[in-house]
């Protein structure tokens, strides 16, 4: 859950409202159904969550919803999923507080640092207006550091 959350840029709401038809290996997206302002969109499946899908799916068959409690057919729950996130935190002796939202962030910094337009990103997170996607610019340092100045040519 927590990859798939970092993998696409989802929210905790559109991942736990995920049905297994929304995962869509043949075009390699995951669609995202009625997500924040009642909106449809996509966005990518990479190789290795489509992976990590299928041996999840496999394992646990899932009915109704593509993550699921501990009754088939019933939603898995906001509290359990951020319990989820506090044992990796644990387990991967992280101190710092973490949220799941900040996956979300996550993705977008680094697809940023990565060199991908800022237009895209809007895009994949369903964000109406450009300026809700560019705090981004403001969090990301790594391409401010790799910026020659023209004084080291002189």
């Amino acid at each position: 859950m927590l990859s798939l959350i970092y993998s696409c840029g989802l929210r905790r709401s559109e991942l736990l409202n995920l049905k297994p038809k929304d995962i869509d290996s043949n075009r390699n997206i995951v669609i995202i159904r009625q997500s924040k302002g009642n909106k449809d969109r996509i966005t990518p499946l990479y190789r290795k969550m489509l992976e990590l899908l299928r041996n999840y799916y496999k394992m646990y068959k899932p009915q109704i919803w593509l993550f699921e409690g501990q009754t088939k057919g019933e939603k898995y729950s906001e509290y359990s999923l951020q319990s989820v996130l506090k044992q990796a935190l644990q387990k991967a002796e992280i101190q710092k507080p973490v949220t799941l939202h900040w996956l979300r962030h996550s993705y977008a910094t680094h697809l940023l640092e990565n060199g991908t337009d800022l237009r895209y990103i809007q895009e994949l997170l369903g964000h109406n207006r450009s300026k809700t996607t560019e705090i981004y610019t403001h969090v990301s340092t790594k391409n401010l550091q790799q910026i020659k100045s023209p004084f080291d040519d002189l």
